[in-house]
């Protein structure tokens, strides 16, 4: 209407009730429980990074007490106390390995020394055969000078290491200090193995203890068969190659023996190829092509004896691996633990296929083209 002022009201807006604007009583119990979370795990980070170093230790000794407790075992069961038991394995194993390296380091270095000697001799040879074989010249004389350049460099590294014999001899100790504790973590898991899991056992219910125990043993059974197994291989392995090398004249039989026994046997899949180059590349530059080649035709023979009769029959009831599981477990292994990882890699692999066999149940397979074995006819 006219000269009337015309008002508009605004739709009222509903207000939430009092109960809805406040802060639920569940965020600040869980703003706090996540940063104590977050804590907590920032701090087992850092207390990990700080005890990484004796959880190593820890381990290799673990597994070292399994190696050893089939012993300490056997000589439990005749009388012996368990303490004098595996305080004599361990310092029979220090002996022998003291023996061992201290019997073996003269006759390396003399042997080093021949074969720097005899260096620029098989120089020559392999720069005839390569200008033969593929037209390339390989000039001593350069490589020799080459050689006699990094004298001044060597002579400096040596000083420095003279410098710094506090801190090789810091290393050392360190070394010795690690091995130390290793032994003693070993004694004790070992002389105190019963009273350990005893103990673990009293906070599980029964069916607990079962597992635990039935894990245990699988883990001595796999662990030290596998160390007793590749030892003996790696000694029938080293013995045989020794022979061959000292029939054919081969120079430097014995480290190259003890080389081609370690790494076949302690390096997955790959090791005893790579352990049969040194001795061939010896053997072709010292006794010409036909050493090697008798060389390469007992490495075959060998191997197929090791492949089929050898191991079969010492290995099998202690570590049936597939291959691809091997290469995995060394390759995750050297990942995580470097040398020492893919070492207890295996032995490792083997306790976990072990013990998930345990719970696996198996079916009967359908037969069908994709499951499908072939079958070969047994050699007469």
């Amino acid at each position: 209407m006219p000269g009337k002022k015309l008002t508009t009201r605004a739709a009222a807006v509903p207000r939430p009730p009092a109960a809805s604007r406040t802060m639920p009583r569940w965020l600040p119990k869980g703003i706090t429980l996540f940063w104590v979370i977050g804590l907590l795990v920032l701090a087992s980070v850092r207390f990990l990074g700080l005890v990484q170093d004796i959880i190593t230790l820890v381990v290799i000794a673990l597994f070292a007490s399994f190696a050893i407790e089939p012993a300490v075992n056997w000589l439990a069961d005749r009388g012996w106390r368990r303490g004098l038991s595996t305080g004599l394995i361990l310092l029979a194993l220090f002996l022998g390995g003291l023996g061992l390296v201290g019997s073996m380091i003269p006759l390396i270095i003399d042997q080093l020394q021949d074969l720097v000697r005899r260096l620029p001799e098989w120089l020559d040879q392999i720069s005839t055969y390569s200008e033969r074989w593929f037209g390339v010249e390989v000039s001593k004389g350069a490589i020799l000078s080459d050689i006699s350049s990094y004298q001044d460099a060597l002579k400096q590294v040596a000083a420095n290491v003279a410098h710094n014999i506090l801190g090789i001899a810091g290393a050392l100790l360190g070394a010795i200090f690690q091995l130390l504790t290793i032994a003693l973590f070993t004694f004790y898991f070992v002389a105190e193995g019963p009273k350990i899991r005893r103990g673990l056992c009293s906070m599980l219910p029964r069916e607990r203890q079962v597992e635990v125990l039935r894990v245990v043993d699988i883990a001595i059974e796999k662990t030290g068969g596998y160390l007793y197994s590749r030892l003996l291989m790696a000694a029938i392995s080293g013995v045989t190659t020794f022979v061959v090398l000292l029939v054919l004249g081969v120079p430097f039989a014995v480290p190259l023996a003890v080389w081609q026994g370690l790494l076949s046997q302690f390096i997955p899949v790959v090791g005893t190829y790579i352990a049969m180059a040194l001795p061939l590349l010896i053997a072709g530059l010292e006794g010409g092509g036909a050493d090697a080649l008798i060389l390469v035709i007992f490495f075959a023979l060998y191997q197929q004896v090791e492949n089929y009769v050898l191991t079969p029959k010492i290995s099998a009831r202690t570590m049936s691996l597939h291959p691809v599981v091997t290469i995995i477990s060394a390759i995750v292994g050297a990942r995580l633990g470097g040398a020492i990882g893919a070492f207890l890699a295996l032995p490792a692999a083997a306790i976990i296929q072990a013990t998930a066999s345990t719970y696996i149940r198996r079916h009967e397979v359908v037969e069908d083209e994709l499951t499908e074995i072939e079958e070969h006819p047994p050699e007469e």
